[in-house]
């Protein structure tokens, strides 16, 4: 069994990380050699110009991808030592995402959105309800369960995003600019709910953004360009 991390002790471990992609002949070289080290319960930012891979290294810290070289190690597992099926499996264990279009079903009310990634799960229909519950309640949503997406404001939709990302009570919160398609109001709103999710619930938090106004809510800032990061982060 490994290990979940208590707070304060690495829950990622990156190690001389690359990452390549072929495009015809060519080879596009992504992340270079790149190492990083997330303690449990922290809120983390990673800033840089769009194109510096600050999404391809979530990506992997979050199993939906893998290096072409070096180790990613998560909650004591290291994911390129599971198969896709093993790591479906700690993606839907350990991992909540938050995205920057919410990307939520548009034929399904708030509630069902937020109760799809319980679907994985074994838990009882009664417990998936009380679960989605718990998770309205946390992003101050519970009068909205029933409501479609398109009868959200945009703000309200990423939170919808935010209840479906924690339901499951992951590990590790990854989210790929959550405020990019909002306007500040609604983006202070998220970074006050993410801050909550990270003071009051112990949350690990790892959110990518270009915006130093949201880059400033999080405990710490690492900054990638070229592949590397920046900031005094393990070289």
């Amino acid at each position: 069994m490994s290990h979940a991390p208590t707070s304060g002790e690495p829950l990622v471990h990156v190690d001389n990380v690359e990452k390549v992609f072929h495009r015809g002949s060519e080879e596009i070289h992504v992340l270079s050699n790149l190492n990083l080290r997330v303690p449990a319960g922290e809120f983390l930012a990673l800033m840089g110009p769009s194109g510096s891979g600050k999404s391809t290294l979530l990506n992997l810290i979050g199993g939906l991808d893998r290096p072409t070289r070096g180790t990613v190690t998560v909650a004591g597992d290291r994911l390129d030592q599971l198969s896709d099926r093993q790591l479906a499996a700690w993606r839907a264990r350990h991992i909540g995402f938050v995205f920057q279009l919410y990307n939520l079903m548009p034929v399904l009310t708030a509630e069902r959105n937020v109760e799809l990634p319980l679907l994985l799960t074994p838990l009882t229909k009664a417990e998936r309800r009380q679960h989605v519950a718990t998770a309205l309640a946390m992003v101050g949503l519970s009068h909205r369960a029933t409501h479609y997406p398109r009868t959200l404001s945009g703000g309200e939709q990423q939170r919808v995003g935010i209840a479906r990302g924690i339901v499951t009570d992951p590990t590790l919160l990854l989210c790929d600019e959550p405020t990019g398609d909002l306007d500040r109001k609604a983006g202070d709103e998220i970074l006050n709910l993410l801050q909550a999710l990270n003071r009051e619930h112990g949350k690990t938090i790892v959110m990518v953004t270009h915006d130093p106004h949201a880059s400033a809510r999080a405990a710490r800032t690492v900054h990638l360009d070229k592949g590397q990061l920046s900031n005094g982060e393990v070289k």
